[in-house]
């Protein structure tokens, strides 16, 4: 007899505790308190969102204390895949993000090319599970950070391969990632689709029933976007933002699947120091309860 499939497997049980818990009890990252200052009353994007992690009560509640956020979407339509629900997109100020907030403005443009926007417009930005979506995640970075006013902060969270569908597959590394920004790599890049389609974990995908399904969602993906084109452990995610020369000022791994990074875009002359999050000459300073960073 075969074992009887559940609605909801082990990963998403753990999912759902981790927000029932965030009502019951919010907790947050160790490192917001002191990153208040970064934030308050200060004008700055997400791309893609709104997102659950920086809302009231949640993990980094950057929203409460905002002055404005605006918002960079793929498509004027947003969908869930797993509950088939899509809602529209319209440009101008409907970025609704906080009932404690006026909206903010929406765009409706590529993550990697954000051309519409002057240099230096923002003084942060936040980004939430979106760059592993993004084919050229060094061009995306650029972008961002161009938008970036000297001394702004970005929030960059990723997710860990241990604690998603991506398990299976084996960590993007920098050099390949490098090597996508030197061939201006787009979105229709289909690089990983048939390693995706190897070793994506159905179980942990319930909006894919079967391969078919998870076939179609690679042949939709330049559309869609709902496949990791790149797999991150917290290693990968702390050397790609060094690499963009940004200064790293706290590193958090959270279950279920969770990386946070807080960095500073420095001043011209400012020199960046990330040897302590990196590892170099001594353990890197954060901790991870995933067992492929360990």
């Amino acid at each position: 007899m075969s074992a009887m499939r559940l609605p909801f497997d082990s990963y998403r049980i753990t999912a759902f505790f981790d927000a029932l818990a965030a009502r019951i009890r919010p907790r947050r990252l160790r490192c917001y308190r002191r990153c208040i200052p970064l934030f308050k009353g200060k004008i700055g994007l997400e791309i893609g969102g709104p997102s659950s992690v920086f809302k009231l009560g949640r993990l980094f509640p950057v929203y409460a204390v905002a002055g404005r956020v605006d918002n960079c979407n793929l498509s004027h339509r947003a969908s869930d895949p797993l509950y088939r629900f899509e809602t529209a997109i319209e440009e101008g100020r409907t970025f609704r993000y906080s009932r404690l907030r006026a909206p903010g403005v929406q765009y409706v443009m590529e993550a990697a090319d954000l051309s519409r926007i002057a240099p230096a417009s923002y003084d942060f930005v936040l980004s939430s599970h979106a760059l592993e979506h993004v084919a050229n995640p060094l061009r995306a970075l650029s972008e961002w950070t161009r938008v970036l006013r000297e001394g702004g902060h970005i929030v960059l969270v990723l997710p860990h391969k241990d604690g998603t569908f991506d398990h299976r597959r084996p960590v993007t590394t920098l050099a390949h990632m490098v090597a996508d920004f030197e061939r201006r790599v787009s979105d229709d890049d289909a690089t990983h689709m048939d390693e995706i389609l190897r070793l994506h974990d159905l179980a942990r995908t319930p909006e894919y029933p079967g391969i078919e399904d998870l076939k179609q969602a690679t042949r939709e993906n330049p559309v869609r976007r709902r496949l990791h084109h790149h797999v991150f452990d917290t290693r990968l995610a702390v050397e790609t933002v060094h690499h963009m020369g940004l200064q790293i000022l706290s590193v958090e791994v959270y279950i279920p699947h969770h990386i946070l990074i807080v960095a500073r875009k420095p001043g011209k002359s400012e020199e960046v120091r990330n040897d302590p999050f990196r590892g170099i000459g001594a353990a890197p300073v954060w901790k991870s309860p995933f067992p492929s960073d360990r």
